[in-house]
């Protein structure tokens, strides 16, 4: 499912606003299911590198650096994950799921790299959409999922109010370094 309009807002997500100064300026940064672009333009302003991907990249149009790389791609269609592993210094994964990309994702940061997750959990039926549980998180699965692949900075799975009431799990996690 991709973009699932978590917000209609252009602010970038606060637990990407709160962690951001962790992302490495070693590399691009990869910007899944990137949507309107609001993590993609907020990563630009601090002088990143930016891939941003989505099904639909008609919204991303509007933003003009020489920075950003975007690239229209169904990651829901099956065929091999287009990007080499080690290849990220952050992945960028906000209002999507799609579990066969999980492992892809992990492996695409390089060492040392940031991934910063957040999405909808179990509960949030209760919201609105999605109520899907194929894109619902189950209770800890972002933990589980990153277990002895990466180290876990921070974690959430709560009852957010703003931008609007929902039920969400978030994780920030990096790939380790060799000492480690």
């Amino acid at each position: 499912m991709v973009n699932q309009n978590f917000t209609t807002s252009i602010e970038p997500s606060c637990w990407l606003q709160r962690h951001s100064s962790l992302i490495p300026h070693s590399g691009p940064i990869l910007d899944i299911a990137a949507g309107s672009g609001r993590h993609t333009q907020y990563l630009l302003d601090k002088g990143h590198v930016v891939i941003s991907i989505d099904k639909d990249v008609s919204r991303l149009a509007r933003i003009k650096s020489s920075r950003l790389f975007i690239a229209r791609v169904d990651l829901e269609t099956p065929k091999p994950w287009p990007f080499k592993n080690g290849a990220f210094a952050a992945i960028i994964v906000t209002n999507y799921l799609h579990r066969p990309l999980l492992p892809q994702i992990i492996n695409g940061l390089a060492v040392g790299g940031l991934l910063v997750y957040e999405t909808f959990a179990n509960g949030n039926e209760k919201f609105g959409k999605p109520t899907n549980p194929d894109y619902l998180l189950k209770a800890g699965e972002l933990i589980q999922l990153t277990l002895g692949h990466l180290h876990i900075l921070a974690y959430e799975d709560l009852t957010v109010d703003q931008p609007r009431p929902a039920q969400i799990q978030r994780i920030v996690a990096s790939r380790p370094t060799l000492h480690e």
